[in-house]
């Protein structure tokens, strides 16, 4: 495609959620700094939440990634289960033996003793679950029942919750104010501010491999910033689908042209206002 055109090594804007490309932004690294502050100060339920595309699921991994050696962790991504599902996947993270014939109460029997063998090796556990808002109401109240594992002086299980503004929708039905109250930390996930924007996009080609003045000129970026709202998955859909026309046109700097024809091949973004000033050559 247009790495090697542009003397990349990899493409910098891929929708895989990838910490290698990581950007310490402010409302990412608010979100990571309370997250490892709350778990090493053993509170309880911790929840993340934001729009679609603003990076919950890098946070997540990054996360995952800092608590390595740390900690034992559970990882569920896609929590739209029963709760003896549940029940079994957290289970299976935590490599733990049940007899499926048994039911879901013999399985959190097996996961509550494995949970004390991990307290007496003086190991901690963090369940952590993405796309918390897709929980069905009755797994959400099995999730509760799982972190009420506790020995006389500490919780045996913390719980991590990433979800979209759903969550706290979710959160906020009577039936479930129990568990709402047991939230003792949480963090909104915003969208990038327009320098964020730009440090976000000069960073991602770096790591890909660019090296030269920015490729994305001023006028670029002021589109991008205005149609992307800020959100990185549409910043790199967007970015993504310029350094194709560029590449495709021959050009070697991604001009507010590109921006626009990326814009116009993109469902789910818009021309913001003001779109029909001239266009001229950049």
């Amino acid at each position: 495609m247009y790495e090697r055109y542009f003397g990349l090594r990899e493409l910098p804007f891929s929708l895989t959620p990838n910490t290698h490309f990581y950007l310490n932004s402010e409302t990412h690294q608010q979100a990571l700094e309370l997250l490892l502050v709350a778990l090493r100060n053993r509170e309880g339920f911790i929840k993340i939440s934001g729009e679609v595309g603003t990076g919950k699921t890098l946070v997540c991994r990054k996360l995952l990634n800092s608590l390595e050696g740390e900690y034992v962790t559970a990882y569920i991504p896609n929590p739209g289960l029963s709760p003896e599902s549940l029940y079994l996947a957290v289970a299976e993270e935590l490599d733990v033996e049940v007899d499926l014939s048994l039911g879901g109460h013999h399985v959190l029997k097996q996961i509550n003793i494995k949970l004390i063998e991990l307290a007496s090796q003086e190991k901690r556990v963090a369940l952590v679950i993405d796309e918390a808002q897709a929980m069905p109401e009755e797994t959400i109240e099995a999730l509760r029942l799982l972190s009420n594992l506790e020995t006389e002086s500490a919780k045996l299980l913390q719980v991590v919750l990433f979800g979209q503004p759903e969550l706290n929708e979710l959160l906020s039905r009577p039936s479930l104010r129990q568990l709402q109250q047991r939230i003792t930390f949480q963090h909104n996930i915003t969208a990038l501010n327009k320098q964020a924007l730009q440090q976000y996009v000069g960073h991602r080609m770096s790591l890909a491999g660019y090296n030269g003045p920015a490729l994305f000129d001023k006028r670029a970026v002021a589109l991008l910033y205005r149609s992307s709202k800020g959100v990185p998955r549409l910043i790199n859909i967007l970015c993504h689908k310029a350094l194709m026309s560029a590449f495709g046109q021959g050009d070697r700097v991604v001009t507010r042209r590109h921006i626009k024809k990326a814009i116009q091949d993109t469902e789910s973004v818009s021309m913001p206002r003001f779109s029909w000033l001239p266009l001229g050559g950049s």
